[in-house]
């Protein structure tokens, strides 16, 4: 396992996530929100993901079915990390958002959230925030 370090812009925010390896599979999805946001992210078990400091800076944007939680520092505006509507079980981590060094791969993979519930079916997202045995 790899521990990466993380956080926000002014730092309020910092988290630790553990991934099998420094390579990281990201997603690009083309939801509204993702594309407004240009969200790359890659996807963890909830048991992966370790806030560390900085949940009183932290706020919270829902629409549509509200599953999605956009958590975002409410001090500089950058989301490092959310929870996923594919994956509510899991969180959605920015790789910008990790601090130097600990990733030495980024494969990006795409994901049509513009026709999200077709998507949905088809694709191997979901297995990514789930513990692999």
């Amino acid at each position: 396992m790899v521990t990466h370090v993380g956080g926000c812009h002014c730092g309020a925010v910092r988290f630790t996530v553990e991934t099998p390896t420094s390579e990281v599979e990201v997603w690009r999805c083309s939801c509204s929100i993702c594309v407004k946001k240009q969200n790359l992210h890659f996807v963890v078990p909830a048991s992966a993901f370790t806030l560390t400091s900085g949940s009183d800076f932290l706020t919270t944007y829902t629409f549509n079915t509200h599953v999605a939680k956009h958590v975002f520092c409410r001090v500089c505006g950058v989301q490092s990390f959310y929870v996923p509507r594919s994956n509510p079980d899991g969180y959605g981590i920015m790789p910008h958002c990790i601090e130097g060094g600990s990733i030495t791969r980024v494969i990006e993979r795409s994901f049509d959230g513009a026709h999200w519930e077709k998507e949905i079916v088809g694709s191997d997202i979901v297995a990514q925030s789930k513990e692999k045995s």
